[in-house]
């Protein structure tokens, strides 16, 4: 079950990369990025609270995207934006809005409450790579100098 969702979240990250207008020949690579976040997410979610298999599966994918970014010669950008996309809480800010609606206070601040967790694991997750050296992504990327 765990391989079916991930193939669903490379292939809706992927989705996500043609509506964001990313470049043809990076839809692989987001693909993987996206396929990767969601399997660590879920393969953590039984061990860990959701916020904090968020917060890694947020870090992994920001990783994946800087290191691809740096070998691709492009703006992390390309890949961070659609490879979240499977992390993002839409299922719960869904569900909060409902119970609102539904005057069912309690359940809307518990769903509300785990959405915001979900949304801050994601950005620390992000923070937490992004502040790291641009240096550090090089390993492997092969820089070729012309000799005279």
């Amino acid at each position: 079950m765990i391989l079916v969702s991930t193939a669903a979240a490379a292939v809706g990250t992927v989705a996500f990369a043609l509506l964001f207008g990313v470049p043809r020949r990076f839809y692989l690579y987001c693909g993987a990025i996206g396929g990767a976040g969601w399997l660590l997410y879920c393969l953590l979610a039984g061990r860990l609270s959701s916020a904090a298999a968020t917060f890694f599966a947020a870090v992994l994918v920001m990783l994946l995207s800087r290191f691809l970014a740096v070998r691709e010669k492009c703006p992390v950008t390309v890949f961070i934006i659609s490879g979240i996309i499977p992390l993002v809480p839409g299922a719960g800010i869904y569900w909060a809005s409902y119970y609102l609606v539904t005057d069912q206070l309690l359940q809307a601040a518990d769903a509300g409450f785990a959405a915001v967790k979900a949304v801050v694991a994601i950005v620390l997750g992000i923070i937490c790579i992004f502040e790291l050296p641009q240096g550090l992504f090089a390993i492997g990327s092969s820089k070729r100098r012309k000799e005279k």
